[in-house]
């Protein structure tokens, strides 16, 4: 799930030099990622009519979600750099910010795509079903659903380890701080099921908007579009899950230099998802895209319209 679970296929740590340099590239990526997605919920909480369209309030908590994971994931590998390893304690604490993040961000998704769907589909029915009070009940749910998939974790460590493991120190991965089997088992379980009731939802709207009545027009086109982006930061979303399988690949195919390839594979799979993801989303849309670029400029002056109009909104 992070870096850290890396150092169980490391056998000797990185030089001093070496170490500094990995941890100075992954902060500088941090901060400016952060930094972007950060202009971007400034965007959003700056224009007053982004806060009343259910498909900027549900981008805009994927740019949270993403700020989250992100910040998260780095300072579980700058502690396993500085510490190696940590508390049971402080590790499940950590984790569950890196864990919630991860799962949320396809159930946002899903979400996203149906409100494409509705839009195009159900253009009648859209006011209606797709309000502000249902948009952000729905972010609630997902939390909910997040959650309810770590904390009975956390009650089974409580009630099962002594208090002596939990002030031990581990190397910070999930299956070091929880053990029992029965939870590996229910986490696995519940990612096939989530990725598949997601995958699901994003093959069904797309194919509704495929072949929708009005199928040559621009509205539908772009529909289509979109569900595709959604599908594509879907597969960036998925790296996560694999991550362990391809650390045991490159330990195989990179003996000697195992240390370097699973850390240019934490940049792939944990980093790089994070900048591309809600970038592409923010630029690839009209309205957000102009004040996005005067805000990442520092407020230079440029000759654009005080709001966006309702036109870019649609």
């Amino acid at each position: 799930m992070n870096y850290s679970s890396a150092s169980s296929y490391v056998k000797a740590r990185d030089s001093f030099s070496v170490a500094v340099s990995k941890n100075l590239i992954v902060g500088l990526l941090c901060i400016i990622i952060n930094y972007i997605n950060g202009t971007l919920i400034h965007t959003f909480n700056k224009h007053q009519i982004f806060h009343v369209n259910p498909r900027y309030i549900l981008f805009i908590h994927l740019v949270v979600n993403d700020m989250m994971q992100l910040t998260s994931s780095v300072m579980l590998l700058l502690l396993t750099y500085v510490f190696y390893k940590i508390s049971v304690r402080l590790c499940s604490f950590l984790l569950l910010f890196t864990i919630i993040a991860t799962q949320n961000t396809p159930m946002n998704l899903a979400a996203m795509a149906v409100e494409c769907y509705i839009a195009i589909c159900l253009p009648l029915h859209h006011a209606r079903l797709c309000t502000v009070r249902r948009t952000y009940i729905l972010i609630v749910i997902i939390w909910f659903v997040s959650l309810m998939s770590y904390i009975p974790d956390i009650f089974v460590l409580l009630s099962s380890q002594s208090a002596e493991f939990l002030d031990s120190k581990i190397i910070c991965i999930r299956n070091n701080a929880f053990l029992s089997p029965l939870l590996q088992q229910k986490n696995n379980i519940y990612n096939i099921v989530l990725l598949v009731i997601v995958w699901s939802t994003l093959v069904y709207t797309y194919l509704r908007i495929l072949f929708a009545a009005k199928s040559a027009d621009a509205d539908v086109k772009k529909a289509r579009n979109t569900i595709l982006l959604h599908g594509f930061q879907l597969l960036l979303s998925m790296l996560t899950y694999v991550a362990q399988a391809l650390r045991q690949a490159l330990y195989s195919w990179f003996p000697r230099n195992i240390n370097d390839a699973i850390f240019v594979s934490y940049v792939f799979i944990q980093v790089l998802p994070r900048l591309i993801s809600p970038i592409v989303y923010g630029i690839r849309d009209r309205a957000f895209r102009k004040y996005l670029l005067r805000y990442l400029l520092c407020g230079m002056r440029a000759r654009i319209n005080p709001q966006p109009t309702l036109k870019e909104l649609q």
